[in-house]
């Protein structure tokens, strides 16, 4: 029994070490460029460049331009009934003249060739334009504020998929950050059994137990980093631009 409860007793006291004095040692490369190199930006600035980035977003916004237009064009389009109208004309002409001294007329008749011109503005009032005219105005103005709920609810959307996938990236962080700190754990926890089995003070049972808990730690670090890298790029397609390369990449 003392044997065994001298194993106990060490494995005890070198967990117990790890935990009350890790903060005094050299800390994972991993775990360092996790908790200073990442620097995710502020939400509201990847939410604005989000929205500037999004192609549909931009869709929408030039489709608003696009109805605006055409209410303004709508407006308008009584001017389409006044007009400027000019025409020449050079040839030879007949002229007709008359003169009356009192007692008689006299009619004379002569041709020449000459150049003649007019200049004139018109106005036409078709019924169908003046009575359709406010119906058109109303559709137009309706099609500007569809368009204007569409691009606000496309905003919308892109404002909460940015929110999801900035919450899941620090999430994914922490979480990354806690595996890097258990591996750090099981590292330094396993050097530790490998002095005392190399000493047989800890029988191979215990040292495989050991040895199996670490890699299992090590996937679960792995894991955990892919995902967060993972979430990291999704984001930065999303807003258009990356945060900057770090240890991890």
């Amino acid at each position: 029994m003392k044997p065994l409860l001298k194993v106990i007793f060490i494995i005890s006291l070198s967990q117990c070490f790890f935990y009350n004095s890790f903060a005094q040692t050299a800390p994972e490369p991993a775990l360092s460029s996790i908790q200073t190199g990442i620097g995710i930006p502020p939400l509201n600035e990847l939410i604005d460049a989000a929205i500037k980035h999004n192609a549909m977003v931009r869709y929408r916004n030039l489709e608003i331009a696009s109805k605006e237009s055409n209410l303004k064009s709508k407006r308008n389009n009584w001017t389409r009934n006044l007009g400027f109208q000019a025409d020449t004309r050079y040839g030879t002409f007949d002229n007709f003249s008359s003169s009356e001294d009192g007692q008689s007329t006299s009619f004379f008749n002569s041709t020449s060739k000459q150049f003649n011109y007019g200049v004139g503005l018109y106005m036409k009032l078709p019924i169908f334009d003046v009575v359709n005219r406010k119906t058109e105005i109303k559709q137009a103005k309706s099609e500007l504020e569809q368009a204007k709920s569409l691009a606000e609810s496309q905003q919308d959307e892109t404002r909460q998929l940015v929110i999801r996938q900035y919450q899941e990236a620090l999430l994914k962080q922490k979480l990354l950050i806690i595996t890097s700190q258990n591996l750090g754990s099981a590292k330094v926890n396993m050097e530790m059994v490998e002095k005392e089995f190399r000493n047989g003070v800890i029988p191979i049972a215990e040292y495989v137990r050991i040895s199996d808990m670490t890699s299992r730690i090590q996937s679960e670090y792995e894991t955990a980093k892919s995902n967060f890298l993972l979430n990291k790029r999704l984001l930065e397609n999303l807003v258009g631009y990356t945060f900057g390369k770090t240890a991890l990449n």
